[in-house]
């Protein structure tokens, strides 16, 4: 069953914070997507991906770049899964149910909702997500931002 994770952001801001996460994935050898709910957040994180590090750059493209199968991640507004990731990040509340209906027998090993607890809108989403999926059985953890940046199971 493929693992929910829910990352309650704290301390740090979601532009600190998710390229460790994307280079955690990468260092696992897995593919990643990684879904806005807007054209314009997906564009800076675009922008972000090659500009985070001064040592380096995440790999990544878009539709608008082609090859989409061939992007260790791939970022987009929508459900599809062109690079066969097996981890996907959801931000800016983008909603997971259509990406769950749409994986069919290709099922993500993890899926990743992160959102800004100090963000009202991004918060009650997240509840809201939550409480949905518990009720539909699924496996579900959550990780909540430590004063250091870090990362602490709470559920």
């Amino acid at each position: 069953m493929t693992e929910i994770v829910f990352y309650h952001l704290q301390v740090q801001r979601l532009e600190k914070a998710l390229p460790r996460l994307l280079e955690l994935s990468l260092e696992r050898d897995w593919h990643v997507c990684l879904q806005t709910r807007t054209q314009e957040k997906c564009d800076t994180l675009n922008e972000l991906l090659w500009n985070y590090s001064e040592d380096g750059f995440l790999p990544h493209g878009t539709a608008a770049d082609g090859d989409a199968e061939f992007q260790p991640i791939y970022l987009t507004t929508g459900p599809e899964n062109p690079n066969g990731a097996q981890i996907r990040f959801f931000v800016e509340s983008a909603q997971i149910a259509p990406v769950l209906a749409a994986s069919g027998d290709q099922p993500y090993l993890r899926l990743v909702i992160m959102f800004d607890g100090n963000d009202e809108a991004e918060l009650t989403d997240a509840r809201a997500q939550w409480k949905a999926l518990k009720a539909a059985g699924a496996n579900l953890a959550y990780q909540q931002q430590t004063e250091t940046g870090g990362w602490e199971k709470k559920a």
